[in-house]
């Protein structure tokens, strides 16, 4: 019995050095698992880091964009009413015209009137 014992020994160490070959490869995996995991997770911040200063420079175009919207509308009004005064001085300015052509042709008639009063003498 002691000779069987001496035999199985040598097939027991030799599962044993694989066992422990096998558990220093798991353990090479796991650590290098590990590894991974701790590179993604800061990837992962990182990108996270990221988007959120995206979204924050997303809100800020939005807002000027609204911002951009409300002064185009401001604009368009004014102009809208600088058109209006614009056609208003045309008006004016060509009403004034017509009456500076009466004006003109008020006078001479009464330049003509005038004449014709001199020359009766009287």
């Amino acid at each position: 019995m002691v000779k069987a014992a001496v035999a199985a020994a040598p097939v027991d160490v030799e599962a044993i050095d694989r066992l422990e070959q096998k558990l220093k490869q798991l353990v090479t995996v796991l650590d290098q698992t590990r590894a991974e995991s701790t590179r993604a997770n800061g990837e992962l911040a990182k990108a996270r880091g990221e988007q959120a200063r995206a979204s924050e420079e997303m809100t800020r175009t939005r807002a000027e964009q609204v911002r951009a919207a409300e002064e185009n509308t401001r604009l368009r009004a004014e102009l809208d009413a600088a058109r209006g005064r614009l056609a208003e001085a045309e008006g004016t300015g060509t009403e004034l015209a017509a009456l500076r052509t009466e004006r003109d042709h008020v006078r001479g008639r009464v330049d003509e009137m005038l004449k014709q009063l001199e020359s009766l003498n009287l």
